[in-house]
């Protein structure tokens, strides 16, 4: 196996990792956290929710794996856009991050709840429902806006241009990425509902471009091109590169 194709299977392995992690963190583990308004006072489901956490570092972690897998190849096809991208996926899992902060906070109010040493009453309650407005306000701007920016415009621009995948597989996400951008405008401005069946609509898109980029890069690979030639380069990188 070349480095290119070593390379390429890393990078969809962490792809679909993304989509094993993030998932059923937000669907599953998440869930009585986020959709029970009372879960502070409760008895809690505090391991499960735990798991979600422990899910969404994965998802940091195979986050930033997928953009440092890929920028070798794709800063031979533009070195500025390549680092753009992987800025805008560290950008992605800060958000992610604050949102797990804030998970972690409910937690930790519901067990101080729970042993006695604050008070089970409505501010606790509005406390944990303002932590849990600060995950879907992460979420929103992470998961649900920057990613068109970073896997959408970007990646698929990159892709587009140095044909390593199929065209139609860039094409689509040049669409997903607008449409994820658009999406998540319209919910900051309360014209469509978050997680509403038009949201999911103009999200899916992009889930099924990412998905098929990582199933293509680990049982495929890269497509033969010019790029992936030692030393082949359309865009030079600076001279500060190599300091």
């Amino acid at each position: 196996m070349d480095a290119n194709r070593k390379a390429s299977l890393i990078g969809g392995l962490l792809w679909l990792t993304t989509f094993v992690a993030s998932i059923p963190a937000f669907f599953i583990f998440y869930a009585p956290v986020l959709n029970e308004a009372n879960y502070v006072l409760g008895a809690g489901e505090d391991a499960r929710v735990a798991t979600g956490v422990v899910l969404e570092v994965v998802l940091i972690i195979a986050n930033v794996g997928t953009a440092l897998a890929l920028l070798p190849v794709l800063r031979r096809q533009n070195y500025a856009l390549a680092h753009g991208y992987v800025a805008a996926r560290i950008m992605e899992c800060v958000f992610i991050a604050a949102g797990i902060l804030a998970v972690l906070a409910v937690l930790g109010l519901r067990s101080q709840v729970a042993d006695g040493s604050m008070p089970s009453d409505n501010a606790v309650s509005a406390a944990a429902s303002s932590l849990v407005a600060v995950h879907d306000a992460s979420f929103l701007l992470g998961p649900g806006l920057l990613v068109g920016v970073g896997n959408g415009l970007l990646l698929g621009y990159l892709m587009y241009r140095s044909g390593l995948v199929p065209r139609w597989m860039a094409t689509l996400a040049l669409i997903a990425g607008p449409l994820v951008i658009a999406s998540g405008i319209l919910v900051l401005y309360s014209v469509i509902e978050p997680g509403s069946g038009v949201q999911a609509l103009m999200t899916a898109p992009e889930f099924v471009w990412e998905l098929s980029l990582g199933l293509y890069l680990t049982f495929k690979g890269y497509q033969t091109v010019p790029i992936l030639t030692a030393g082949s380069t359309r865009t030079a990188e600076p001279v500060y590169a190599a300091v």
